[in-house]
């Protein structure tokens, strides 16, 4: 999304809706550089305080990090995922724990009050996944596989729920890349199938045993390791 001068009105409240919309769509991608601040306030049209200020409100919620002279980067695509970060901070298991209380409350809708289209998107994501694991695409394994998850949840229905495992996002990705490097040795035979079965027969008992089974083996090997 292109940034546009703004009117002269609530400037930073609309600076920073334009930079969080920015992020939010992935113009700037986590991790990177956003343009330094004089180039900002040649783009948006505004003062440097206005730019400082919305930045200063943005790295707050955990959007943005400023490293003094290095720059400004992203840190999350929203504010949810940026709480997240700084009350997990990389700490694996906390964030499986967090999965856990969504996912499995996920499934559980999902089972009940899927569609024949979502069954279908869910059964092709699968199969993407796991035919990505099978030819050593590791990366497009960990996207697929986190994009699963979010669409289990979309598929309950709950506005709430699925906005906030959206969120989470970046932790959930990063959960899933470091579980594949440390847990089982074909991470394709950790329970989704069945999970997939059970939401297709809309048996939310069996989703919910499903969804937390596979989370349960993760947290026990987190849980296990030494140190």
């Amino acid at each position: 999304m292109p940034l546009v001068a703004t009117r002269r009105s609530g400037l930073v409240d609309q600076i920073i809706d334009q930079l969080r919309e920015t992020i939010r769509q992935g113009e700037w991608p986590v991790g990177q550089r956003i343009p330094t601040e004089p180039e900002l306030v040649t783009t948006l049209g505004v003062g440097r305080n206005t730019v400082r200020e919305a930045v200063r409100a943005l790295a707050h919620t955990g959007l943005l990090e400023v490293r003094q002279g290095d720059g400004t980067y992203v840190r999350a695509t929203s504010e949810v995922s940026g709480a997240v970060r700084r009350l997990c901070g990389t700490e694996l298991r906390e964030v499986l724990q967090v999965r856990r209380t969504l996912e499995v409350e996920g499934a559980r809708l999902a089972a009940t009050a899927r569609t024949h289209t979502e069954l279908a998107t869910l059964q092709r994501q699968l199969d993407e996944r796991d035919r990505a694991f099978h030819e050593r695409r590791l990366d497009d394994y960990v996207r697929t596989d986190a994009e699963f998850h979010l669409a289990v949840v979309e598929a309950g229905h709950n506005t709430l729920l699925t906005e906030l495992h959206r969120g989470l996002t970046e932790a959930i990705t990063a959960s899933v890349a470091t579980t594949t490097k440390t847990g089982p040795q074909d991470p394709t035979d950790i329970g989704h199938r069945g999970l997939l079965r059970a939401i297709a027969d809309r048996d939310p008992d069996r989703a919910v045993a499903e969804a937390s089974g596979f989370l349960d083996e993760l947290l026990a090997l987190v849980v296990d390791e030494p140190g």
